[in-house]
């Protein structure tokens, strides 16, 4: 595929998107698979060569690098006191809010089902386990696990 730019939605070469994919102003890099029923949102980073697996929910301020797996139902969160109004009763809008990025390193895996809250930074290499709520940042090529994720062990080798 050529690089191409629909809706606001930077692809790079080679992207494949399954059905029933929500995109808008995002960017996704050379190579990249994006599985069913996934939504990345605008202002939203995916690298090259990573695999993005069905139902995942990939949230504006996300960056995600190179080779990175991201597993079934992922769900990534950008505020840390979302709130629907304002202490008035009216509708939040995109001023009444603060937007927390977060990354995903080279070569990070994240575990199907596993939650990510904003402002973390998920290492180069490391795993997250499946179910795991990541509450701080995960250090390079580690593997973490459990509700809140906590440091299992550590990876020699990229092993």
């Amino acid at each position: 595929m050529e690089k191409k730019n629909i809706n606001n939605v930077k692809l790079g070469k080679d992207v494949k998107i399954f059905d029933f994919v929500n995109l808008y102003g995002c960017s996704i890099d050379d190579g990249t698979k994006i599985g069913t029923f996934v939504e990345i949102q605008k202002g939203a980073f995916i690298g090259k060569n990573c695999k993005i697996s069905s139902h995942t929910f990939i949230c504006e301020g996300v960056h995600i690098g190179n080779n990175v797996f991201v597993g079934h139902n992922v769900t990534f969160i950008n505020d840390l006191y979302p709130r629907a109004t304002n202490p008035d009763g009216s509708m939040q809008t995109d001023d009444d809010w603060e937007l927390i990025e977060t990354y995903v390193k080279d070569g990070a895996s994240i575990g199907s089902s596993a939650t990510i809250l904003a402002g973390i930074t998920i290492g180069e290499n490391s795993i997250v386990g499946a179910g795991a709520v990541v509450t701080k940042d995960v250090p390079p090529n580690s593997i973490v696990a459990g509700v809140p994720a906590k440091l299992i062990k550590k990876i020699e080798n990229n092993s």
